[in-house]
């Protein structure tokens, strides 16, 4: 079942600090919100323009790990208005995302517009397939210009998203976006 973002993330704890801080009363209203787990052409354009993401998992230490996913912008896909995917490369060999999300397929990604102060917060649930057992969807998350070897092909399920608070993100630029900017003025 795909929920508003506050069912997985105001849990008993996270509203008892809400309480003691004041701000329970306001995310009680937003709680009865409708769901968002669909994409809309906003997130789909959101996340075609980004070049990079942070993906969380939970290993079965229960110690989250946090990785850092970049390439050329889009290279996270929209498959459809609830699935979004990428497909993977040899790394470090370390796979330590690849092991959780086998153990445990819960994930949360960050994706961040800095220049726009925009943050966009997904929970799903990944699967991880090889790269040569699905060839349609393979076909669907190559990136055409990247010669590099495709080993998996991650696919996440989303079960809820939130636009964040653009208060405290501090604009960053990409040489590209200086280049872009030096180039109008």
């Amino acid at each position: 079942m795909y929920r508003n973002f506050t069912q997985y993330a105001f849990t008993n704890s996270v509203k008892k600090a809400q309480k003691r801080y004041g701000t329970r009363d306001a995310y009680a209203r937003m709680e009865q919100a409708g769901d968002r787990y669909r994409l809309t052409a906003r997130e789909a354009l959101f996340i075609h323009a980004r070049d990079s993401f942070y993906m969380a998992t939970v290993g079965e230490n229960g110690w989250p790990y946090v990785q850092f996913r970049g390439g050329e912008k889009g290279f996270l896909r929209v498959i459809d208005d609830t699935t979004i995917g990428y497909a993977d490369f040899h790394g470090n060999g370390q796979y330590i995302s690849t092991g959780n999300i086998e153990a445990n397929q819960k994930t949360a990604l960050i994706l961040m517009d800095y220049p726009n102060q925009q943050r966009l917060k997904i929970w799903a649930e990944a699967t991880i397939d090889e790269a040569d057992d699905h060839p349609e969807v393979l076909e669907q998350l190559k990136i055409p210009a990247y010669e590099g070897h495709i080993e998996r092909l991650v696919t996440l399920k989303i079960k809820a998203f939130d636009w964040n608070c653009p208060r405290h993100i501090t604009p960053r630029y990409t040489v590209e976006e200086i280049h872009s900017l030096a180039a109008v003025e």
